[in-house]
C-alpha cells in the first residue's frame, strides 16, 4: 500500500488531500505577492517580494503535482530547460521582434528615463539613464553572451577534443609534447590571461571567443585524453585492431563516439563560466564595448553617481538575466553529466 521510495507519495486519500492543500495555499500566497509586488510596490523591495512569490508558487506547484500524481516530480530542469530555450529563440529573433529602442542612444531621446520595470507597457522592463528600453538590452545581451559562449564551446570541444583522443590513443612523445603545451597554459591565471588578450585584440565577438576558447581547450584535452585511455582498452576497440583498422578510424569510428558524451556534459557546465568571464570582461570595460549591450556592461552601468542606490533595476535587471542564464546551465549541466558521466559526477 505504501511505497518505499522517498520520491513516491503515499496512496492514502488523506496525504494526497493535505500535500495539495498545502501545495494550494502556497501556490496562492505566491501569485498574490507577485501581483502585489507588479501593481503597488516599487524599487528593491517589489524585486524581492516578486522573487519571494514566485519561489512560494513554484513550491506550491511542486506539491500539487506531487499530489496529483502520487510521484514527486522534478520541475526545476524543467523551467531551467524552458528558460534557455526561450531565452535562445528571442535572441536570435531580435532584430525581427518589435522591441523598443534598446541600443542608439540618439533614437531613444525623447524617451522617459529610469522608469522603472512592470510599471509601464511600452518598456515592461525600465529604461536605462539613456532612455533605452532594458528588455531590449537584456536581450540583445543575450544574444551577444550566447554567441560567444557557443562559439568558444564549440571551438574548445572539437580543437580540445580531438586532440585529447590523439594524446590519450598514441601516448608516449606525442602524449608527452601535448601535456607540456596543456600545462603551460593553465599555469597561467584565467582572468591574467583574458585581460592579456582583452588588451591585444580587438573588442568584437569573434576576438572574444577566441580568447574564451583558449581557457576551454586545456581541460577539454584532459577530459578526452582521460576517456580515451580508458575506452582504448575496451573489448569493441581491441577487435577493431585485431580486425586490421588504421589508427585513424578507430579513433574517428570507435573513441570519438563514446568520449563525445562525457565531453558534452562538461561543456553545459562550461558554458556558464564562459558567460560569467565575458560578463566580467564586459564589465572591466575589457569586453564588448557601448552602446552594443553586453550584461557586463549593463551591471557596470550601475556604478555611475547614485545609481545603484536610486534606481536599483539597472543592477538587477541584467543580474536575473545573468543569474537565471549561469543557474540553468549548472543544473542541466549537472544533469547531463548524471546521465551521460556518471564517473564525474560522483566526484
Amino acid at each position: 500500500m505504501f511505497m518505499s521510495d522517498s520520491n513516491y507519495l503515499p496512496g492514502t486519500p488523506l496525504t494526497r488531500a493535505r500535500m495539495a492543500g498545502i501545495g494550494g495555499g502556497l501556490l496562492g500566497v505566491g501569485l498574490l505577492l507577485v501581483i502585489v509586488s507588479i501593481l503597488t510596490l516599487s524599487g528593491a523591495l517589489s524585486a524581492l517580494v516578486f522573487i519571494v512569490g514566485v519561489v512560494l508558487a513554484f513550491s506550491g506547484t511542486s506539491r500539487l503535482l506531487w499530489a496529483a500524481r502520487r510521484r514527486k516530480i522534478d520541475l526545476l530542469p524543467w523551467l531551467c530547460f524552458a528558460w534557455l530555450g526561450a531565452l535562445g529563440v528571442v535572441a536570435v529573433l531580435a532584430p525581427w521582434l518589435p522591441l523598443a529602442e534598446g541600443r542608439n542612444a540618439t533614437i531613444a531621446l525623447t524617451e522617459p528615463i529610469f522608469l522603472e520595470p512592470l510599471k509601464y507597457g511600452d518598456h515592461p522592463l525600465g529604461t536605462n539613464g539613456a532612455g533605452l528600453d532594458m528588455l531590449t538590452r537584456a536581450i540583445y545581451g543575450a544574444r551577444t553572451s550566447m554567441t560567444i559562449s557557443m562559439t568558444a564551446i564549440i571551438i574548445g570541444l572539437t580543437f580540445g577534443g580531438l586532440v585529447g583522443v590523439v594524446a590519450g590513443f598514441y601516448r608516449k612523445g606525442v602524449d608527452r609534447t601535448i601535456g607540456i603545451l596543456t600545462n603551460s597554459v593553465l599555469a597561467v591565471p584565467p582572468l591574467i590571461l583574458l585581460i592579456a588578450l582583452a588588451s591585444i585584440l580587438d573588442p568584437n565577438i569573434r576576438n572574444m571567443a577566441f580568447a574564451l576558447a583558449l581557457l576551454t581547450i586545456p581541460s577539454m584535452v584532459r577530459i578526452a585524453r582521460a576517456n580515451t585511455i580508458s575506452f582504448a582498452q575496451r573489448e569493441f576497440v581491441l577487435a577493431a585492431r585485431g580486425m586490421g583498422a588504421s589508427r585513424a578510424r578507430i579513433m574517428l569510428r570507435e573513441l570519438v563516439p563514446n568520449v563525445a558524451l562525457p565531453l558534452f556534459s562538461i561543456a553545459v557546465v562550461t558554458i556558464s563560466a564562459l558567460i560569467v568571464a565575458e560578463a566580467s570582461l564586459s564589465f572591466l570595460g575589457l569586453g564588448i564595448p557601448q552602446p552594443e549591450p553586453t550584461w557586463g556592461n549593463m551591471i557596470s552601468e550601475a556604478q555611475a553617481g547614485n545609481t545603484m542606490r536610486d534606481h536599483p533595476f539597472i543592477l538587477i535587471v541584467p543580474g536575473f538575466f545573468l543569474f537565471m542564464t549561469v543557474f540553468s546551465f549548472n543544473l542541466l549541466g549537472e544533469k547531463a553529466q548524471k546521465r551521460w558521466d556518471p564517473r564525474s559526477a560522483k566526484l
